[in-house]
């Protein structure tokens, strides 16, 4: 048996989006004619409760894009140490936005009013870069899954209107914290002037992101997309994918949770140790040596990612069979502290 636990990127299609990509109306989408793609688009910003959404290839880009709409080099923008695009996007808002990322420590990887208020400049000053962006992840994947509720994310707003800052959420996993938090997904994209979710993790498309918000910020965003070489053409086959992704996939994310959670509280009752919270489908685990822990592991048919001397990654997705879940359990709880 092999079960794949490092990312819920590792997803793969099911027989009915399969279907659906077969079945794709298409066009090309760079001239705005792939009925499937435009079908996503307005699907997605409905869905979002913004004007209008925008297909990317990757999260990666939908975050670039984002940045790239919503500053000018030489602006500076507020977002966590502990986010995705620090850690995980090759330096793509210094390198490409040209953007002076001021950040944030702490190890959720959540932002709070204080935290803007701190860092925020106009730019008066001679000397200083001004700030001119907020930028927050949710859920934080390097945070254990964590979210900001509704009520966070209007604060943070709150402050970004007061200061005339934009605000801008990569929201990978944001139909995660709509489900853990049990509040629609529009009311936690209100607040926000762009918001991104992503397709291929666990809603299970093979690729593909969509970038929603206003219509003016979304025509501007479109062109950024050309310009990293993210106009497809024919695309409606993984729109197609991603509409079905939508239409079918979304409550099933209420089982990773619960997996999750059931994982967590069983190894924790026998010991085990946990560094940070675990609300949604992410899990980090404390082990002596994570990379030795590893290798037991996929041995024994399981992978898992090191993410540091000290710590293992688990997380649960689609893809994950009751049979290979109970067979995870048990492995773990038959290996020693």
């Amino acid at each position: 048996m092999l079960v794949d636990l490092r990312s819920d990127t590792v997803t793969k299609p099911s027989p009915g989006m399969r279907e659906a990509i077969a079945k794709a109306e298409v066009g090309d989408d760079v001239y705005g004619e792939d009925p499937t793609v435009n079908k996503l688009e307005k699907f997605s910003a409905e869905l979002l409760g913004k004007e209008a959404g925008l297909f990317v290839p990757t999260g990666t880009m939908a975050n670039l894009v984002s940045f790239l709409t919503l500053t000018k080099p030489g602006d500076a923008v507020i977002l966590a140490e502990q986010s995705h695009t620090i850690h995980y996007e090759v330096g793509g808002l210094v390198r490409i936005a040209q953007v002076l990322p001021l950040t944030v420590p702490g190890e959720l990887g959540k932002l709070t009013e204080e935290d803007i208020i701190l860092r925020y400049n106009s730019g008066a000053d001679v000397h200083r870069v001004p700030v001119t962006m907020v930028s927050i992840e949710n859920t934080v994947n390097r945070g254990g899954g964590v979210f900001y509720n509704y009520e966070e994310i209007c604060s943070i707003s709150r402050v970004c209107k007061r200061l005339n800052l934009k605000l801008h959420c990569d929201g990978a996993r944001i139909f995660n914290a709509s489900i853990a938090c049990n509040v629609d997904v529009k009311y936690l994209a209100e607040p926000c002037d762009i918001i991104s979710f992503c397709l291929s993790k666990g809603l299970g498309a093979p690729a593909g992101s969509v970038v929603c918000g206003s219509k003016e910020l979304i025509d501007r965003a479109r062109k950024f997309r050309k310009l990293l070489g993210g106009g497809m053409r024919q695309a409606g086959v993984l729109a197609s994918a991603g509409l079905y992704a939508l239409t079918h996939h979304i409550d099933d994310l209420r089982k990773d949770h619960e997996r999750a959670s059931i994982f967590r509280w069983t190894l924790e009752n026998k010991g085990w140790k946990f560094p940070l919270p675990s609300p949604t489908n992410i899990v980090f685990i404390s082990v002596s040596n994570a990379y030795e822990l590893k290798e037991k592991l996929k041995g024994k048919g399981i992978l898992v990612n090191a993410v540091s001397n000290d710590r293992i990654r688990v997380v649960f997705h689609r893809d994950i069979t009751d049979e290979q879940f109970d067979y995870t359990l048990k492995t773990f709880l038959n290996i020693a502290l």
